[in-house]
């Protein structure tokens, strides 16, 4: 691993960022219909649960990330093959997260721009920063962060006093019963960001004050669930849940409804602009979290080495990861639930109460 320190301030912008990552563009939570928002506050509960089981774990090495600790739980074998799979998971949520970042700029801005353009030159930006370090990913995150705040204080903005917003398309409260907004919230939303953000057990030894992870983590992740609830609600209340859930990025429509005096409309570039930042640090972030794994796993003298050709690996993914953009959505929603689970949450319960187990027997004797 490098040497290198990152701050409080730094964690929670890329932590804040990278919850929003596609969640704030697409259809998020539709299942729940109109009690979208309640959905992702359940799931944003959810993601706290998870929290902790890596907070504990990272008490027990607050110098390892998961693929060492791995090693030191479960063994030099199975640790090893764990950290791999920890490694091939953070591999493909990248792919997807440079398809998405792709597929949205063909549909609303650059439609006769082939997507291999667009993901090459997305991928060669996220390699050179990660080639610098994670000290200038984390210093670009605070200027990235401050950019993003106001994007979605003047989109917010815009569209509230566009007098487009119906309340009554969030009534009745409930209308489907508990069922739709429980399974959206535990088998979408709890993995869908909270869950992914197992990623940052990578980045966790290099925070320079280690007791400050508990206030950080759980601020961004509860500022970042807030966030996704309210522009759910804002989309539901614009277009109505008929129209989001027939639409693939709701928040371009929602915005795209903006026009005051016909003079202040086509605000795309907002929603535009603000994908490509949380995508960027999402992106980047798994993208790091895979390299320092195989660095880590396959004892290697730096990352910068293996980057670039990763980076190839991550373009040639996001080409063939599927035909057409609908047949990705559907293998993502079908064949990510199977993965994630194990992931984000079984495993890291699994080495938590091995580790405590052996703890206890090392007092013991």
């Amino acid at each position: 691993m490098e040497k290198a320190k990152v701050n409080g301030i730094q964690l929670f912008a890329m932590m804040f960022m990278f919850n929003l990552g596609t969640s704030v563009v697409v259809n998020y939570a539709v299942g729940a219909k109109k009690d979208a928002w309640l959905a992702i506050l359940i799931g944003m509960s959810a993601g706290f649960v998870a929290f902790f089981i890596y907070y504990r774990l990272f008490c027990h090495y607050p110098n390892l990330p998961i693929t060492g600790y791995a090693r030191e739980i479960l063994g030099k074998y199975v640790g090893w093959i764990i950290g791999l799979l920890y490694v091939l998971y953070f591999i493909h949520i990248t792919t997807r997260q440079v398809r998405d970042f792709s597929e949205l700029l063909v549909a609303s801005t650059m439609t006769e721009t082939p997507l291999l353009a667009i993901q090459l030159s997305f991928v060669l930006v996220i390699c050179y920063v990660l080639y610098q370090g994670v000290e200038v990913l984390a210093r670009t995150a605070e200027v990235f962060f401050v950019i993003l705040i106001f994007l979605g204080a003047a989109g917010n903005f815009f569209v509230l006093v566009s007098g487009n917003f119906e309340f009554h398309n969030l009534r009745p409260f409930l209308e489907n019963g508990w069922k739709p907004i429980l399974s959206t919230a535990f088998r979408e939303v709890t993995h869908w960001p909270f869950g992914e953000m197992v990623v940052f057990t990578m980045l966790l030894p290099y925070l320079n004050k280690s007791g400050t992870v508990k206030k950080v983590w759980v601020s961004a992740l509860l500022l970042s669930g807030l966030a996704l609830s309210w522009t759910a609600s804002l989309n539901i209340a614009i277009l109505g849940v008929d129209v989001m859930e027939r639409t693939t990025f709701p928040t371009l429509a929602t915005i795209g409804k903006v026009n005051l005096l016909e003079f202040i409309q086509r605000l795309d570039v907002i929603v535009v602009f603000t994908m490509l930042i949380t995508v960027f640090f999402k992106a980047s972030i798994f993208m790091y979290g895979a390299v320092i794994g195989i660095v880590d796993l396959f004892k290697l003298k730096n990352h910068q080495q293996i980057l670039f050709p990763f980076g190839g690996i991550m373009i040639f993914s996001a080409m063939t990861i599927a035909t057409n953009f609908s047949s990705y959505l559907n293998e993502g929603f079908r064949g990510l639930n199977r993965v994630v689970y194990p992931m984000f949450l079984y495993l890291p319960i699994l080495m938590l109460i091995v580790s405590m187990i052996r703890k206890r027997m090392k007092k013991t004797n």
